[in-house]
């Protein structure tokens, strides 16, 4: 089986996630007559949502970028094993959008940070089993990967997984805390991938 198949099945799952992460959004209903500052009142409640919202969108988006890579990029074919692994993974993805209205909707509330970092982890690692899979599996044919580009992908991975493991944690003390590591994951995330495409730009331009 061509990989593309399954490509083409990743990125219609990953383009309804992140729609229905916009559905969960919702104005906020007030009585009429609705004045300014009632409205902005209600609007500066939903921040907690919003932000929420960019997280799993932000996240999304480097899940989305490492399984094209791992799948479309590395993999030259794929086999059952992966698949079935791909199976579990799109399981987990497809439920973003319920920990992320959960999160923002009671941002304050341990339970919601809890569940919000252990569905991060268990995405991280389909993501690691899959790549593995990928780079170690006889019947998987693959193009050569570097031991840096693989040790900077690994980083990549359990970063988020890391950062949420002791999110969980933080949350028994102080829970902004744990918010914020959640961003910094991210954040991480999209700084290794601008070096890394700067430095190919810099390559480049060299040649």
């Amino acid at each position: 089986m061509k990989p593309a198949r399954l490509e083409a099945l990743a990125d219609g799952i990953f383009a309804i996630v992140m729609t229905i992460l916009v559905f969960q959004i919702k104005p906020p209903v007030l009585m009429e007559p609705t004045n300014p500052i009632e409205l902005f009142v209600a609007l500066s409640a939903m921040i907690p949502t919003f932000l929420s919202y960019l997280l799993s969108f932000a996240l999304l988006f480097t899940y989305w970028r490492a399984h094209h890579f791992f799948i479309s990029v590395y993999a030259k074919n794929i086999d059952m094993n992966l698949t079935n692994l791909n199976a579990v993974f799109f399981l987990f993805l497809a439920l973003i959008p319920f920990s992320t209205t959960l999160l923002g909707q009671y941002s304050d509330n341990q339970i919601a940070i809890i569940v919000f970092g252990i569905h991060t982890m268990v995405i991280g690692l389909c993501l690691f089993l899959i790549r593995n899979y990928v780079l170690n599996s006889e019947s998987i044919k693959n193009i050569e990967v570097s031991t840096q580009e693989i040790r900077r992908g690994t980083i990549r991975i359990f970063v988020p997984v890391l950062f949420a493991l002791i999110a969980i944690f933080l949350s028994f003390i102080n829970k902004n805390l744990s918010l914020g590591l959640f961003t910094l994951a991210v954040l991480f995330n999209f700084s290794q991938t601008s070096s890394i495409l700067l430095s190919k730009l810099v390559k480049d331009l060299e040649e």
